[in-house]
């Protein structure tokens, strides 16, 4: 009989949920908003139902990313950078180097052959490093963040975008299009000089091959086309490259169950109940 195993991943701008059985079972993403913990308990509980399974049949459920403090249901609570290397491991088992763009900041993580990450660096402080600087371009051009990147894809001459703080470029950006400067050009422009600042921070690192893009930057074509530029390799991309997170989560959680039965020690994940959590305010 199949065990179940959840993971659950609240990041800064979207929470995702996981169901590990034999494979993924099921799935879930959706909008972080302030009330994580109720937002928590709907992701679950969506992901239980298209998996078609009662909470009592998860085994063990661990709680990820920056909000992981806000899931009342969850039997441990592990950093987002063990759960993404995890999650990694298991898609790409030859990877070695993980960039992730998010909304509001951007990581790379170095891990080993066995799926453990021993270094890591991220950016944090300013969202001219993560998916937050394009969309705040799109803003100012009144363009749809979906089609930035095809459109910077017909660029011919990318602009030089040289400014490090958001507000700045949006200033470069406006300037250049008051001078006429195509928008597929202005647009390469902000992808390359996003991919310039991702890539130094991922050659800190010391970058090794092979290398796997995940986050919602992979859902833009001109930011993968900047970033295996200034890389100099090919990108690998999951499928879902939103859950890898969660995914690693659910993993880290069947890790725990599987070790505690090696090692004959007891595993009493503590009383779980999954219900709306009503907040004040």
């Amino acid at each position: 009989m199949a065990e179940y195993f959840a993971g659950i991943d609240i990041g800064s701008t979207m929470t995702k949920a996981v169901i590990l059985g034999e494979g993924i079972a099921a799935s879930v993403i959706g909008p972080t908003g302030a009330e994580q913990r109720r937002l928590a308990n709907k992701v679950m509980e969506e992901a239980l139902a298209r998996a078609g399974l009662a909470f009592e049949a998860i085994a063990y459920v661990v709680a990820t990313g920056y909000g992981r403090i806000n899931v009342p249901f969850a039997d441990r609570q592990i950093t987002e950078i063990t759960c993404h290397a995890r999650g990694i491991h298991f898609l790409f088992p030859e990877a070695r180097t993980v960039i992730d763009v998010g909304g509001q900041d951007s990581k790379a993580i170095r891990i080993d052959s066995q799926g453990r990450p021993h270094h890591f660096i991220m950016n944090d402080k300013c969202a001219a490093g993560s998916g937050r600087f394009i969309e705040i371009i799109a803003d100012t051009m009144n363009i749809s963040l979906d089609a930035v990147g095809d459109l910077s894809l017909q660029s011919t001459s990318p602009a030089t975008i040289s400014s490090v703080c958001t507000i700045w470029a949006q200033q470069e950006v406006a300037s250049g299009l008051a001078e006429g400067i195509p928008v597929p050009d202005l647009l390469a422009g902000v992808h390359r000089s996003l991919a310039d600042r991702i890539s130094r921070m991922a050659h800190r690192l010391r970058l090794e091959k092979p290398v796997v893009l995940t986050g919602g930057g992979c859902k833009n074509r001109g930011l993968i086309a900047a970033l295996e530029e200034y890389l100099d390799c090919e990108l690998l991309i999951p499928e879902n490259p939103l859950i890898t997170g969660a995914l690693g989560a659910a993993l880290m959680g069947r890790d725990i169950v599987e070790k505690a039965r090696q090692n004959s020690l007891p595993l009493e994940p503590r009383p779980r109940v999954l219900e709306a959590i009503h907040l004040l305010g």
